[in-house]
């Protein structure tokens, strides 16, 4: 059986490149998600960030989760329940504008250091965008291009805690789903398991380890790519034992970034009539909002009808 892919990132700049790239490509054709190792995050930053998140989720969020699950009275459920996560998040928002100086309750050197793993983060993220350039056959900086539209990417962080649950066979985690931006990035818990993908049918654990980045792919580098890359349903399976940490950073388009597939990887007799669609980013993601745990083609379908109005756009879509 095929192992799940680790990329060794510190291979780029050896001998080793094209191998590399080759397992780059390889994740993102046949996975559409791959793990990064020697990523060039401080190391030592990893663990403060790991420290940080998990103190402020006992002190500030643990109660509070225990709370909801009081008042909807989870415990005690005697049938799946279909419409609600075993998930104590919050989200930091690093660009265009962040919003952590108001968040109430953060400590400063929380702050600081999610400020400055956000920096290494963005740098990752722009490089890996390169990279899948360079795979596709893109000029290089074509992708951050798109994604930038006229006020630069979007960018922030979702802090989630799935601390153990009494009844994981009728609680997920969080519900299967792909990711509607761009490229994510993850740091994930190393001792508590719970991520898993579908490939071929199969739901597959994501390995946890140590200091790793685990990256997948959004639906915008599906349509992009013109289906080379694809976005893969994942969900997040609760643990009885074990409260699993998980940081999940989204490098996403501008609000007003339009969206379409790349004309280079668009076949002469494909151009009239291409599978995926013409939009602007902002509007997949209010069709996105209550369609999350749903299948993505509908959501590809129904940007379809709204094509037009890209042809009209002036000026930045206001932000929502």
């Amino acid at each position: 059986m095929e192992t799940f892919p680790v990329i060794d990132m510190g291979k780029l700049n050896t001998e080793d490149r094209a191998t590399t790239m080759d397992n780059i490509k390889h994740a993102c054709e046949n996975w559409g998600f791959f793990e990064l190792v020697n990523h060039g995050i401080s190391i030592e930053l990893m663990d403060t960030v790991e420290r940080l998140t998990k103190e402020h989720y006992n002190k500030c969020m643990e109660q509070r989760f225990k709370e909801m699950v009081a008042r909807k009275g989870l415990e005690s459920a005697e049938s799946e329940i279909s419409d609600l996560d075993w998930e104590s998040t919050l989200f930091l928002r690093h660009l265009p504008v962040s919003n952590m100086s108001e968040i109430p309750d953060l400590e400063d050197e929380f702050r600081k250091a999610m400020k400055e793993f956000a920096l290494q983060l963005e740098k990752l993220a722009e490089l890996l965008l390169d990279l899948l350039c360079e795979n596709l056959g893109l000029e290089k900086g074509y992708l951050k291009k798109v994604f930038n539209g006229s006020k630069g990417p979007n960018f922030g962080t979702k802090v989630s805690n799935y601390p153990p649950c009494p009844k994981p066979d009728l609680i997920k985690g969080l519900r299967a789903h792909t990711d509607a931006g761009g490229i994510i990035l993850l740091f994930q818990d190393d001792k508590v398991s719970g991520l898993q993908l579908l490939k071929n049918g199969n739901w597959i654990d994501v390995p946890p380890l140590r200091h790793s980045i685990v990256v997948n792919l959004g639906d915008q580098l599906e349509v992009i790519s013109n289906g080379k890359y694809k976005s893969v349903m994942h969900r997040v399976i609760a643990q009885t034992d074990g409260n699993r940490m998980s940081l999940a950073s989204f490098y996403n388009p501008a609000n007003d970034a339009v969206i379409s597939p790349a004309p280079a990887l668009v076949k002469e007799n494909e151009r009239s009539e291409t599978i995926y669609p013409k939009f602007v980013f902002d509007d997949y993601m209010k069709l996105y909002a209550g369609l999350k745990f749903q299948a993505k083609e509908p959501r590809f379908e129904a940007m379809k009808a709204v094509e037009p109005n890209v042809n009209n756009l002036v000026g930045p879509i206001a932000t929502v």
